[in-house]
């Protein structure tokens, strides 16, 4: 793994320019958990993740639909939000091994209610409001 990830994010500009830094290095089959408070950022990196694949749609949070598909670009992206599941059968039903095992990307927002489901080579990003920005952080394992 490459050196982990520590920065300050001015603006919602350095923001997406992290995510659409991360996503060029990626190739398939990884799993990103984005952690962090409301407005802490999440969505706004997934943003510029799913746009440096090459995907041009519009790229929303999936807090009701549990998961949002982002198809076309160089990498599938599978995009889920576990904040309104309430049981861990609720993702399994949903087709969650599935997703993990289409060799695309699968990005999770508020990974930490289910961390179960998530393989161990799973890369955690974790975002905060810190002087007027956002701060992101890195975390080589979560405990």
């Amino acid at each position: 793994m490459s050196e982990l990830i520590s920065r300050y994010l001015s603006d919602v500009a350095a923001t997406l320019e992290l995510g659409r830094e991360i996503g060029r290095g990626l190739r398939g089959g990884e799993v990103i958990a984005l952690s962090g408070d409301l407005g802490a950022g999440k969505t706004t990196l997934a943003q510029g993740l799913v746009g440096s694949l090459g995907y041009r749609g519009e790229v929303t949070s999936p807090t009701f639909s549990l998961v949002q598909e982002y198809l076309g670009g160089t990498l599938d992206v599978f995009h889920f939000d576990f904040y309104r599941v309430e049981e861990e059968y609720e993702l399994l039903d949903l087709g969650w091994d599935d997703y993990l095992d289409r060799g695309g990307l699968v990005m999770v927002e508020w990974p930490a209610l289910f961390p179960q489901l998530l393989p161990k080579k799973t890369r955690w990003l974790e975002l905060s409001h810190k002087n007027g920005g956002r701060f992101i952080e890195e975390i080589a394992a979560f405990s």
